[in-house]
Order: structure tokens, then C-alpha cells, then sequence
């Protein structure tokens, strides 16, 4: 069975991912913004569900059976970030909505026994150390 990534790592690939997302936004404009709303849904079901943040240090997006996590699971684990996106574009009210949500997320992760957030339950995904497989030669 694999490991639980710890909080912190999680934490530190979302920061990772999110810079990415601040600078499509930046850059591209309006279509920045949707570039990164495709960007949180689909991340963790490229790469073999290891975003580039998780690539980084080195976690792994992973279904209830072991296997990497995929666009239909990334999509579903991710929809809680990318309704917070949304509600961000509302000034105030919608960056407090924001930060509730995050804040349930985050309260779930560390209450939970097996490090899962709201959108890792709803999507049956875990997020693991990751252990390239070795081949034998």
C-alpha cells in the first residue's frame, strides 16, 4: 500500500500549481483565466496524476485501486478549486466564499484519517508519496 503524502506536501504542490495558474492569468488576460480554470480541472489527471507541482515534490494523484488518477477523476477532485476560481472574480464577498471553502477543504484534509480533502472523497482519490516503478534488469 502506498504512503499518505503529508500535508505540507500537498500544501506546497497547490502553492506550485497555483503560481502557475496566477501567471496564465496575468500573461493571457481573459483567456488566462480560462486556461486556468482548464488548468486546476485537468492537472492531476496528466502526467500519470502528478501535476507539475506534485512533480515537484514528488507526490501522486492516485484512484482507490492504486492506478494514477485520470482527467474524469481530476476533473471531479478539482471542481471544489475551480468554483472557488469563480467565486474570486466576485470582489469580496466572493474572496470570503473563497476562503471558507478552502478553509472546509483543508479542515476535512486534517480531520480525516486517511488525508483525504472534500474533493479527494467525491472523486474515490488518494494522494500518495510517489515511487516511480523499477524495472529489473
Amino acid at each position: 500500500m502506498a504512503t499518505p503524502a503529508g500535508i505540507l506536501s500537498r500544501i506546497v504542490a497547490k502553492v506550485i500549481d497555483l503560481v502557475f495558474i496566477a501567471i496564465a492569468i496575468e500573461a493571457l488576460n481573459r483567456a488566462g483565466f480560462l486556461a486556468a480554470m482548464v488548468y486546476i480541472l485537468v492537472a492531476d489527471g496528466l502526467f500519470e496524476g502528478r501535476s507539475p507541482g506534485k512533480m515537484l515534490v514528488n507526490i501522486q494523484t492516485v484512484k482507490e485501486d492504486g492506478t494514477p488518477c485520470t482527467l474524469k477523476e481530476s476533473i471531479i477532485r478539482n471542481t471544489t478549486f475551480a468554483v472557488g476560481l469563480l467565486l474570486w472574480k466576485i470582489p469580496i464577498i466572493g474572496w470570503a466564499l473563497f476562503l471558507i471553502l478552502l478553509s472546509i477543504e483543508f479542515v476535512v484534509l486534517i480531520g480525516s484519517g486517511n488525508k483525504r480533502r472534500v474533493g479527494d472523497v467525491l472523486a474515490r482519490t488518494d494522494v500518495v508519496e510517489f515511487h516511480p516503478k523499477r524495472t529489473v534488469t
